[in-house]
């Protein structure tokens, strides 16, 4: 789990520690004892492309134009023959269909699109536009879909803006079998309407797959897998098996019974009978998931003989249902055994061989190489089905990962992957982002460039948007704990005293934008379920982007402000409780921004010590229920819960205060115990220089005491 280090407030019994760990607590299971991501991260792959205003996604593997010839293209399509099947699509995924526009002609009829060179391949479909119309030729319906989806990217490009595209030629088929999306998260599952969102997305995208799997289902997993959905439920299943079909989509309904079940004839006989319920909703794709149980449940032989059994008695029989999909308890190569007659090797001798198998790779949260497959594919002697676990964030729920995505083999083949699915957040509308490169990847494997996708999906989610979103991604990719992700890459970062001019331009620069994001995704975002997910980390960056750009004028005014200036302005860029506790939950920047104030601040307050004090910050007994405040360093502070009194050990003692969160009573003592000054602070900061005859002081309050200074 997350550990963030609070470096505001320190102390002992009467002092609130805030050295606490934000961490996210597990739901379901605890996957602490069982993580091993490596704490190590590549840097983003790949280059920035010109499209020259004509972006397809998923990249086409064949895309030819010809810019001497322009074709008309601004009243849309005029559909002609083989059509009709898909007039309702083209409606519903925004093509123009007008009586005088291009003559669209589709024909999915997979003899003569082979003979037309098509790839004989499900999903595969030739695209052309030229001076005669535009010519769909399909292998099958869904490659008449993708192509339908290329035509829509192509009118609405940047190069059709004038009305008109240039001759295109397109040839296209997907690298892999599944394409996709397991909602397989701890947390809160999607509501009903951001997993339909997310269906039309998979669509647009030419994703084929949703496995259906929330692990705080209850009726997915323990303790009612055994029986049927309640009738609102059961009816928003049906609605999403029809969006998926609308969209192409395999909609995969996945069971987790391995927590408590009973390996015997009347629990194999309440499986089936949910398999039935949901075969009567439309499912026609089902998976088993034995991933995180322990116990009589994780039994892998008869794991696979339920599985072989339902393969006969139910796939086989129903004949319209797709290959039965497994999770094995051993799905990471973490704690997989990889001997004879491991959980794997019997999966291998004994499991039907149309049975698909998920893996994560050598972690929980992994890169996929062909070293994790290579383990993996022998032992269960067929082609792995990676389950990626990016961009989920149950692990770590204070972070919304949008960065690129990375880590992905550019070599796979299909002979050694069968498909890959993205576990994502239990965000769903900030999920797209990483969706939209996972797409890209899936099916055309050998052609894609990371940080290019990146580029395209950030514009292709807030057209208006496009640049503001980017400040907000590109700080907002790393776990820090986690499944590392490069971040803030072009953010050149520095520890004062270590500066010059040109880098504190640059840094200027970068924090006016972050400050100025939030407000700009606000107001040009027109998806306002996205905007309502990330506006706590929005928030966030934009106080972050304050505090950094506070430290700049610290480094500015260092050798220019009186000590009392100093310290208000120094103190006024400090982190309340609350801002820590904010920052927690939403965390930021978490690579080089807050450890650029952090580091910096702390600097900073060695730096004004170093200038205006003869002697270090005072003694405190070693019982003194504060010390923990007395560090030399006014980053660090002490809030008090209640009344303390500090010894003074000579000197002229200097109290510095931060007074935002409240008041503090000071009594000044001689050395017989006599009052000899009582006062409130209430200045926002405060810096009170004491009687010369101090000798101990009382404080009560709810501020923060950040030092007691001897000057």
């Amino acid at each position: 789990m997350m550990k963030f280090h609070s470096s505001l407030l320190t102390g002992l019994a009467a002092v609130c520690l805030a050295n606490a760990p934000a961490a996210m607590a597990q739901d379901s299971f605890d996957l602490d004892s069982q993580r091993g991501e490596r704490q190590v991260w590549q840097h983003v792959p790949g280059s920035v492309v010109d499209h020259h205003g004509l972006v397809v996604n998923p990249t086409p593997r064949q895309f030819t134009t010809d810019e001497t010839t322009q074709v008309d293209v601004s009243s849309g399509v005029t559909p002609g023959k083989g059509t009709d099947a898909y007039l309702a699509d083209m409606k519903r995924i925004g093509i123009r269909v007008a009586e005088n526009g291009q003559p669209l002609t589709i024909c999915n009829d997979p003899a003569v699109a082979v003979k037309a060179g098509v790839e004989p391949k499900t999903g595969a479909y030739m695209l052309s536009i030229s001076g005669t119309g535009v010519d769909i030729k399909a292998y099958d319906d869904r490659g008449a879909f993708y192509a339908l989806q290329t035509l829509r990217q192509l009118l609405d490009s940047e190069n059709a803006a004038d009305g008109t595209l240039p001759l295109i030629t397109i040839s296209d088929y997907p690298t892999l079998k599944h394409r996709g999306v397991v909602e397989g998260f701890y947390g809160d599952p999607w509501s009903h309407e951001v997993r339909t969102s997310l269906i039309d997305y998979y669509g647009r995208n030419k994703l084929n797959t949703y496995v259906f799997g929330p692990k705080d289902d209850p009726y997915h997993s323990s303790p009612h897998w055994r029986e049927p959905y309640p009738d609102k439920q059961a009816q928003q299943i049906a609605e999403l098996v029809e969006a998926c079909k609308r969209n192409r989509v395999d909609f995969v309904w996945a069971i987790h019974p391995g927590k408590d079940i009973k390996w015997n004839e009347e629990d194999y006989q309440n499986l089936l009978r949910k398999f039935e319920m949901m075969y009567d909703l439309g499912v026609r794709s089902f998976a088993i998931h034995f991933d995180d149980i322990g116990g009589e449940g994780a039994n892998p032989y008869k794991q696979t003989a339920l599985l072989n059994r339902l393969t006969d008695e139910f796939v086989k029989v129903k004949g319209d249902v797709g290959n039965l999909v497994v999770c094995p308890t051993d799905y990471s190569r973490l704690w997989a055994s990889p001997r004879e007659n491991g959980p794997l090797d019997i999966y291998g001798k004994t499991l039907a061989p149309e049975v698909e198998v998920f893996y994560t790779g050598d972690v929980v949260c992994s890169d996929l190489t062909h070293d994790t497959m290579n383990f993996f594919n022998p032992l269960v002697r067929r082609p792995g089905y990676f389950w990626w676990n990016y961009p989920v964030t149950d692990y770590c729920r204070n972070f919304m990962l949008q960065g690129p995505v990375y880590g992905l083999d550019t070599t796979m083949s299909e002979n050694e992957l069968v498909g890959l699915l993205s576990n994502p957040m239990q965000h769903g509308e900030a999920s797209k982002l990483a969706l939209y490169s996972v797409a890209d990847y899936t099916w055309n494997v050998a052609d894609y460039n990371a940080i290019d996708s990146w580029e395209r999906g950030l514009r292709d989610m807030m057209p208006h948007a496009a640049d503001a979103y980017r400040t907000f991604a590109i700080h907002s990719c790393d776990t820090r704990d986690g499944y590392r992700r490069d971040e803030s890459w072009e953010t050149p970062i520095f520890v004062y005293p270590d500066v010059d001019p040109a880098k504190m331009a640059a840094l200027r620069s970068e924090f006016d934008r972050v400050v100025s994001a939030p407000v700009q995704i606000e107001n040009g975002c027109a998806n306002s379920g996205l905007v309502a997910e990330l506006r706590p980390w929005l928030v966030e960056l934009g106080n972050l982007g304050k505090r950094c750009n506070g430290v700049l004028d610290l480094i500015e005014h260092v050798k220019t402000d009186s000590p009392e200036r100093y310290w208000e302005e120094y103190s006024a860029n400090l982190m309340t409780s609350a801002d820590t506790a904010a920052y927690a939950r939403h965390t930021v920047g978490s690579m080089k921004l807050q450890p650029f104030y952090e580091k910096n601040m702390s600097a900073l307050g060695r730096e004004y010590y170093a200038a205006n004090l003869k002697n270090a910050p005072v003694a405190v007994a070693a019982d003194t229920t504060v010390m923990a405040a007395f560090d030399a360093d006014p980053f660090t502070g002490a809030q008090l819960l209640k009344p303390v009194k500090v010894d003074l050990r000579g000197g002229k003692p200097v109290l510095l205060l931060d007074l935002r969160g409240g008041t503090m009573n000071v009594r000044e003592l001689d050395k017989k115990g006599r009052v000899i000054a009582s006062y409130t602070a209430d200045k926002s900061y405060f810096a009170p220089a004491l009687k010369p005859k101090t000798v101990a002081i009382e404080l009560e309050g709810d501020a923060t005491l950040h030092e007691v200074l001897l000057k």
